[in-house]
């Protein structure tokens, strides 16, 4: 079977290539029975190569298959070289697009490579079908009049501008958050340049929440930077509407949650008793929201300790206050704030040394004080760096006498 196979392959090459500069036909090539019949009736008409065996129908379709295998390869190799032309044109048009140097009409040239490539391979195409009626059958449509409303190229090109002044926009805005992300772990001259760069660009990127957690953030830095009074007031109030606005956004954004919890805390600062419960109780809802948003963050049990543990110091006054505004005072423990430390410590070992002083503050209310020694060791050993490092050290001062006596 091979080798009459053999033979009649051949033969079909044969006459194919049998005028010079022949090439292949796709679509005649697509009919391989009919010319394989008529090798086969040609070579028994002559008898040059004596007497041929009869192929029979499995033979053919073996002959069918190896064809569909050709051209499969073939379409691929057109497939490849189309590509490759295409591709570094489409860069460049793309280029020229966005830089708005264009003003005429484009064709893209995969649309062109896909059109030629369509009228290569279509079956039945005549010499008499116009340009016009290949182009269409593509599917494209490259003659326009004044009245015409946009093609789906030029439709297409719109889209692909969006999509690539979208993803231009995206990168800015990924490369503004990675640059102040870490400045805002430098120095406080760092943290002033992290809070100009995001008030430069609060107009194009303040409907994002990623940005506006990030300015919020900035101006709690602020807040914990500058001695004045009224710019912390100012700094604080305007913080808390860019969190909100951020939670507004995206309510499964933890970071929003946290840094709107963190500004009422501030705000608690200033406010009178009335205000600082009410601020107190909207700290504790979104920040149980971050927290079940982000469970496996150590600042989120640290901050949660401190609101249990300022809940659990609250004065005769203060509760009588929370009673009358909301019928039932905030209500915690400090086991329960000491819980909240022992997590952040567990997530993250010697997470601060605010942690590690709150940490000895709740053992010497629970008359624990050899472990509030230990903790107080803990915290001596890390040096006091941030703001916040400098009031745990003044903490830590003021506690030491009370357990040494």
């Amino acid at each position: 079977m091979a080798g009459a196979a053999g033979i009649s392959l051949v033969l079909v090459w044969y006459h194919k290539i049998r005028k010079s500069g022949a090439t292949v036909n796709f679509p005649a090539f697509l009919d391989l029975r009919n010319r394989f019949q008529y090798e086969f009736h040609f070579a028994n008409l002559h008898n040059e190569q004596g007497t041929v065996m009869a192929l029979q129908g499995r033979q053919l379709q073996i002959l069918e298959k190896l064809n569909d295998l050709l051209l499969n390869v073939e379409e691929l190799k057109r497939e490849v070289k189309f590509l490759k032309e295409a591709v570094p044109k489409l860069e460049e048009l793309v280029r020229d697009e966005l830089q708005g140097k264009t003003s005429v009409r484009r064709i893209s040239p995969l649309h062109r490579a896909t059109r030629k490539r369509r009228a290569e391979t279509a079956y039945g195409a005549t010499e008499t079908t116009s340009s016009e009626e290949a182009d269409s059958e593509g599917g494209y449509i490259t003659a326009h009049t004044d009245t015409e409303g946009e093609s789906e190229e030029e439709r297409g090109w719109i889209s692909l501008s969006a999509a690539s002044a979208r993803t231009e926009k995206e990168t800015e805005l990924f490369n503004l958050l990675q640059q102040v992300d870490s400045l805002h772990c430098g120095s406080d001259d760092d943290k002033k340049e992290s809070f100009r760069l995001l008030l430069e660009k609060e107009e194009k990127f303040g409907n994002h929440q990623e940005f506006l957690w990030r300015l919020a953030r900035a101006y709690g830095d602020m807040f914990e930077m500058t001695t004045d009074v009224e710019e912390k007031k100012k700094y604080v109030a305007d913080g808390k509407i860019v969190a909100e606005k951020a939670i507004q956004v995206d309510t499964m954004c933890a970071d929003s949650h946290q840094w709107f919890a963190i500004m009422c805390g501030y705000m608690s600062e200033f406010d009178s008793i009335q205000n600082k419960i009410k601020n107190g109780c909207l700290f504790k809802e979104h920040l149980d929201k971050a927290i079940e948003l982000k469970p496996q963050d150590p600042c989120l049990y640290y901050l949660n300790g401190r609101w249990c543990y300022s809940v659990a110091q609250l004065s005769w006054i203060e509760k009588k206050v929370a009673t009358t505004l909301f019928g039932t005072p905030p209500a915690s423990t400090v086991q329960e704030a000491l819980q909240n430390f022992l997590k952040a410590e567990e997530l993250h070992p010697g997470y601060s040394k605010y942690n590690y002083v709150y940490l000895a503050k709740c053992y010497k209310d629970l008359g624990q004080r050899s472990n509030a020694l230990k903790y107080c060791d803990f915290a001596s050993s890390l040096l006091p760096v941030t703001n916040e490092d400098k009031e745990a050290q003044k903490d830590l001062e003021a506690l030491l006498p009370m357990l040494q006596l």
